[in-house]
């Protein structure tokens, strides 16, 4: 027979292996939240790069557009264009700035061109102000429509892109009349 002592021994030894047994999956418990916590981290810190990219392009784009203020039809058949860079814009050069009006001209017709070879003048000057746009100064291009001439009831086309930044679409809305003096948008 197992005398009193020998009992208590055992039953010690097996309270101490428990014991052991607890500790050790504590300690996998902390790991494993140790881990988790490091993959949320990590997951947070791209998303919100990810997020800071995207904000720092859509800026970009946002800010340096051109802003039609009016097109009114002109001596000729021609658009001129009264227009400013969006407020944050950064200087853009003339060369940069790019137009095309696409039209329904017996099929699809297109006109094109850079706010350089336009013929850009800050508004009221009539000679060329220089060659690039600055934020918060009004200057007037003048778009050649040769192939997308305007027309009566029908709608044009008009595409702005300053460099690699964002798009400008406008809509010329040509209504019963195409007279010199007919706004258009």
């Amino acid at each position: 027979m197992k005398n009193k002592n020998e009992i208590e021994n055992q039953n010690s030894e097996t309270l101490a292996a428990m014991g052991i047994g607890a500790m050790i999956v504590f300690i996998a418990l902390i790991l494993v939240a140790a881990v988790a916590s490091a993959v949320i981290i990590q997951t947070a810190e791209k998303l919100q790069q990810n997020a800071q990219t995207a904000g720092e392009q859509t800026q970009d784009q946002m800010a340096s557009k051109v802003m039609p203020l009016n097109i009114v039809i002109n001596a000729g058949g021609n658009l001129q264009m009264t227009w400013e860079l969006a407020p944050g814009s950064e200087t853009i050069p003339w060369a940069n700035i790019e137009w095309s009006i696409t039209c329904q001209a017996g099929g699809v017709g297109a006109d094109a061109g850079t706010f350089a070879s336009a013929g850009t003048n800050t508004a009221a000057v009539s000679a060329n102000g220089g060659t690039t746009g600055t934020p918060g100064q009004v200057y007037q291009t003048t778009l050649v429509a040769a192939n997308c001439a305007p027309t009566t009831n029908q709608n044009h086309y008009l595409t702005l892109a300053a460099g690699n930044s964002g798009f400008t679409y406008e809509v010329l809305t040509y209504g019963s009349s195409t007279a010199q003096g007919t706004v258009v948008v």
